[in-house]
């Protein structure tokens, strides 16, 4: 199964939701394709609220713009 790390790239503050450059989650997929632009990034969001309990869907910071995506495996 492939991991991905996904990393916030900026700091951005928007709708009560503050997001500090650097915060790093991984996403296990069951497929090799980019977890941000797959399912409307679900698994991301759901990572991001899991480790920091950051909606980061509120913050409008699910996108590519926003985050770096790295392959491990």
């Amino acid at each position: 199964m492939p991991i991905f790390r996904i990393t916030t790239k900026v700091k951005k503050h928007v709708n009560g939701v503050l997001v500090e450059p650097g915060l790093t989650v991984q996403v296990v997929t069951q497929s090799f394709s980019n977890p941000v632009c797959t399912n409307g990034g679900q698994s991301v969001a759901d990572a991001f609220m899991h480790m920091y309990g950051l909606d980061i869907k509120k913050a409008g910071c699910l996108g590519m713009a926003w985050l770096d995506v790295e392959s491990e495996g």
